[in-house]
């Protein structure tokens, strides 16, 4: 009896961690299954969609040349921005904007505060640019000259910053944002004030 039990307690001590290892990795895989669809249907519920920009106003104050190839610039653009997602709210964190011609960037970037946007919300910005005199290259200012006597004047609004994703009580980590916003201005030299846009550029986004 004794010789039994110890072949008894033999087996009972050989296959037991065994079994003990299989059921670990079944819970294991299993959990990781059910980690996986879960994230799955959390990302197919709440999949962000990028925001939306449109440039829909431009005041030109200064736009002139004091030297062959120093200009000086002071302009605002009124920019709407818009989340079209209805169950991801966005935190805009260092946005910056600057504005390039025939690119080339003619204002210093100007610095503008944190945003927080709801779901399904609209938003307009109306950034102040410009100031300080910027140099610029030869093609620049002839350009700026011949652009300004036919009254027509191509533009590129910049936006740049981090943004993070907000769903319920989850927030993403920080993505990259980089707007550019391509227009055409009405303005001929020595205009001043509000100048109209051609068309209510879409912008195109990059995250």
């Amino acid at each position: 009896m004794t010789e039994g039990g110890s072949k008894g307690g033999g087996m009972v001590s050989r296959y037991a961690p065994s079994d003990a290892r299989r059921f670990a990795c079944t819970f294991i895989v299993v959990f990781l299954i059910l980690a996986g669809v879960t994230a799955l249907i959390v990302w197919l519920v709440y999949r962000p969609h990028k925001p939306h920009f449109t440039v829909v106003g431009a005041a030109i104050y200064d736009l002139n040349m004091t030297s062959s190839t120093i200009m000086s610039t002071t302009m605002q653009f009124t920019i709407v921005t818009r989340n079209p997602n209805k169950r991801v709210s966005i935190y805009y964190d260092r946005l910056s904007a600057y504005v390039s011609y025939r690119n080339q960037a003619i204002t210093p970037p100007a610095m503008l505060p944190p945003l927080f946007q709801e779901t399904r919300s609209t938003v307009a910005l109306s950034p102040m640019m410009g100031g300080p005199v910027v140099p610029v290259s030869m093609e620049v200012a002839n350009g700026l000259v011949m652009d300004e006597a036919y009254g027509v004047v191509p533009l590129r609004l910049v936006v740049l910053g981090r943004l993070r994703w907000k769903a319920g009580a989850f927030k993403s980590g920080h993505y990259g944002i980089y707007v550019k916003c391509d227009m055409l201005v009405g303005l001929k030299k020595g205009f001043v004030g509000q100048a109209p846009l051609l068309g209510s550029p879409d912008c195109n986004v990059d995250i």
